[in-house]
């Protein structure tokens, strides 16, 4: 007798799908576009989580952790002052819940560890010297969660289950929106660039229904480095002829 597929084995083929997708879109965006730039970027991102256990339950906020991220950048520019980035970026989020009441004071510490792809419309002002800002969505797929520390429990289930075990099986897409703002520098065909990017996600990794609701912001903080690897094409202009 068959076996059943496994619906998780599924979701999994299908996350996989569509990162395979969105991958090739980004490589074939550099024939695309007449002005490409690649390069890497890297910095800091701290994260914070809100959920909500039942349905009629209030909202609960817990602090987040912060890490190190970096990302390639791929950036086209088809138009004077627009154009378009994609970043490949590593990036790890997630939340340390104290309990509030014991002394000392005991915390439940886990981490999501994300291959994160934002896909972002950047505008500018500027020659030289630019001031720009990003906005776009973001897709993710989640390489692993693991609880750092789990000092405390509570029966009652008011507090945030583990993500790190085996049988735990959190959601491993992720997507949501990224907007950013920054200053960036031309030396030749070099670009050096500092920008600060915020990201509401809306993906809840629970997928066992221990948590009705739950979501997380994270706000990074880097530096970047461009260099130009394709130039500008100008279109002549009609004369009249």
């Amino acid at each position: 007798m068959l076996n059943k597929p496994n619906p998780s084995d599924k979701l999994l083929l299908l996350d996989m799908r569509l990162i395979g997708i969105f991958i090739l879109l980004l490589t074939s965006m550099s024939a695309s576009f007449a002005q490409t730039s690649i390069g890497i970027r890297g910095g800091y991102t701290t994260s914070s989580y809100s959920y909500r256990s039942t349905p009629g339950s209030r909202a609960s906020s817990v602090p987040g952790i912060g890490r190190q991220t970096f990302a390639l950048v791929f950036e086209h520019f088809n138009s004077k002052n627009a154009g378009i980035e994609a970043n490949l970026q590593y990036l790890s989020i997630g939340f340390a819940e104290e309990n509030g009441v014991d002394d000392p004071i005991l915390i439940n510490e886990t981490e999501f560890n994300y291959l994160k792809m934002p896909l972002v419309s950047s505008f500018f002002i500027g020659k030289s010297g630019r001031f720009q800002i990003k906005i776009g969505p973001h897709f993710g797929y989640l390489l692993n969660a693991q609880d750092l520390r789990r000092e405390f429990e509570n029966s009652n289930s008011t507090i945030l289950p583990t993500y790190g075990g085996e049988d735990d099986q959190p959601k491993k897409l992720m997507y949501g929106i990224t907007a950013g703002a920054g200053i960036s520098k031309l030396f030749g065909k070099s670009t050096l660039a500092g920008e600060v990017r915020f990201a509401y996600d809306f993906t809840n990794p629970e997928n066992l229904d221990r948590v009705f609701e739950m979501s997380s912001t994270n706000l990074e903080f880097t530096l970047a480095y461009l260099f130009q690897v394709k130039k500008l094409k100008q279109k002549a202009v009609d004369s009249g002829q």
